[in-house]
């Protein structure tokens, strides 16, 4: 199993961070989600599942930051184009991102149920991109958290991988 995702030097674009146009974000923050391709996926995968964390944020924040988590993506179509995270969200269900937990506050589910892109404050962050393979649909609705995803993939994982990029401060 393999993530493609479009880098420059190994640092994702500047329209999917901090450093995109003033039409490109919602409430401050990047919004345009990333082009990412799944391929080489396992016999028997039936939806593919995804997180995108940053542990860079740990010693800023005090916790590993999520920008994106994402779950029920058909294996026969594991392919996401560029903004899908706001124009494809009927093929994919979204859980909670770090603007959702109470240190944030956010309440607007435009921001909190989708992709956010980086903005490190400290410089440049490594972000990892995990990716899971999974034999069943899971039974997740949108808003879901992180360790609700951990739980409902339990004995569902065919495969992962895991690919990282850079984010610009």
């Amino acid at each position: 199993m393999k993530i493609e995702i479009p880098t420059e030097n190994g640092y994702i674009g500047d329209r999917y961070s901090r450093h995109a146009q003033p039409d490109e974000m919602y409430a401050g923050q990047p919004v345009i989600s990333f082009p990412m391709t799944f391929t080489d996926l396992p016999a028997g995968a039936k939806t593919v599942a995804w997180t995108l964390l940053d542990d860079d944020a740990i010693p800023v924040s005090g916790f590993t930051y999520i920008h994106w988590i994402g779950a029920n993506l058909s294996a026969d179509h594991a392919e996401l184009k560029e903004d899908a995270s706001r124009r494809e969200g009927e093929a994919f269900v979204q859980g909670n991102n770090s603007t959702a937990g109470g240190l944030i506050h956010q309440t607007d589910p435009a921001i909190t149920r989708h992709y956010v892109g980086p903005t490190p404050p400290n410089g440049d962050h490594v972000y990892t991109v995990t990716g899971y393979a999974l034999d069943t649909t899971l039974p997740l609705q949108n808003g879901y958290w992180l360790n609700e995803f951990y739980r409902a993939i339990k004995g569902h994982v065919l495969e992962t991988t895991k690919t990282t990029f850079l984010g610009r401060s």
